[in-house]
């Protein structure tokens, strides 16, 4: 007699959904959201006729264009160590600047084509924050925000005074008639200009719509796919195991040492790809605009990232773009005010009363557009401890509970 065993086949794994690049739901669509913000930001950025009293407030010029999405980049970056370890480093424009020297230089030396430039920054900066890293996680909390800043201090210090011969010293580093990269030709006694295999950065094309007028800019579009790409990236550090980690790190450093896991090591890399992040929005605000000073790596710009952050929403995907755009927005914007136009905003009250409002009003722009800023700042730190993000989703749960409400048939 013989036996027989009955052999049941395995069940077959179910295949992984594969979504828009490997995001699904929410991601997805935040992804695609940005992605027709940055696509159609030329019109978006420039709801009011040209001419019109209104028009001061549009925004859909390529300098500023490419500021939104270039400070984008680095909030993003700024975002991965701050938001999902909760080390706060004052000295993140350090790798702003080294980046924008690396970029400089690849230029002057060997083509003034911007891909090279652009990845060179993201290495160097990379390699710097490394090194930076690598002595400041020896301590933590504000010690360690202070040797960032201290850090930061120092390379503007060198690049300011020391290292002149590499960095141009006050003036800066530009490119020169004399420059002759070695992949680039140039006719003899003129000055080089950052290109795309040819097609000048700031190459653009404008189109008359009625009394509007919208400037679609390469070198803004440009910058706008790198922010893309540094965008999707940090949706997928946020979703991985890696990024998991880094919460681990910022909920309780000391269970992950009981788990055998050391909370150094995964901060140290957190602060490298931050810095690389910055890198590369240090080679891109070269690639747009060819001359680097000593100032990018001043505190004040360390500062700026910090509450560009905080502004939008630590922690969050999206918060720092929002947190960046509103900064920039309000800096070129709301500095651009003067008592000529805001005179022509109160004309039609009495003489008396028309200066008194432009003087009241002038407070808050112009050269004080700061003080603007820092009333934002302080509501949104006191009402909104998630920043922009934490109003939006107020918002939509408002509308929503009002929705339900209306659709709630009567008993």
């Amino acid at each position: 007699m013989t036996d027989q065993t009955t052999q049941t086949p395995l069940a077959k794994p179910a295949p992984a959904k594969s979504g828009l690049f490997g995001l699904e739901g929410k991601d997805a669509t935040l992804l695609l959201v940005v992605f027709a913000l940055v696509v159609f930001a030329p019109f978006i950025l420039n709801p009011f006729p040209e001419g019109s009293g209104m028009a001061q407030f549009n925004a859909g010029y390529p300098d500023l264009m490419q500021r939104f999405v270039i400070f984008g980049i680095f909030a993003i970056g700024f975002n991965i160590l701050f938001g999902l370890t909760g080390y706060l480093s004052f000295g993140h424009a350090a790798f702003l600047g080294v980046g924008s020297y690396a970029a400089m230089w690849s230029m002057k030396l060997f083509t003034l084509n911007v891909i090279p430039g652009i990845f060179f920054a993201i290495i160097v900066a990379g390699l710097f924050a490394a090194a930076v890293g690598y002595i400041s996680l020896r301590r933590s909390g504000i010690y360690f925000s202070i040797l960032t800043l201290a850090f930061a201090q120092m390379s503007y210090a060198l690049a300011y005074s020391v290292l002149t011969p590499l960095t141009g010293g006050e003036t800066g580093l530009q490119i020169k008639n004399t420059d002759n990269p070695l992949l680039s030709s140039i006719p003899e006694g003129e000055i080089g200009r950052a290109n795309l295999f040819g097609a000048q950065m700031g190459s653009s094309y404008e189109m008359s719509v009625g009394s509007w007028l919208f400037t679609f800019n390469l070198g803004y579009y440009i910058a706008a796919l790198f922010m893309l790409i540094a965008f999707y990236l940090s949706i997928r550090i946020f979703r991985s195991p890696f990024g998991m980690m880094l919460r681990a790190v910022k909920s309780n450093q000391q269970r992950m040492n009981y788990t055998g896991l050391t909370p150094k090591t995964y901060t140290l890399y957190a602060f490298i790809i931050s810095g690389m992040y910055a890198g590369l929005a240090g080679g891109l605000m070269v690639a747009m605009d060819t001359q680097v000073g000593p100032e990018r790596m001043f505190w004040t710009a360390s500062g700026e990232v910090v509450i560009m952050a905080i502004l939008g929403g630590a922690g969050t995907l999206i918060g720092p773009v929002l947190g960046a755009g509103a900064i920039k927005y309000m800096e070129n914007i709301l500095s651009k005010i003067n008592k000529d136009v805001l005179h022509q905003w109160f004309a039609f009250l009495p003489e008396g009363m028309e200066n008194v409002m432009v003087e009241v009003a002038n407070i808050f722009v112009g050269k004080q557009w700061h003080f603007t800023l820092g009333i934002v700042f302080m509501l949104v730190v006191i009402f909104l401890p998630g920043g922009l993000v934490e109003g939006a989703q107020r918002v939509t749960a408002r509308f929503r509970r009002k929705k339900s409400t209306s659709n709630t048939p009567a008993e």
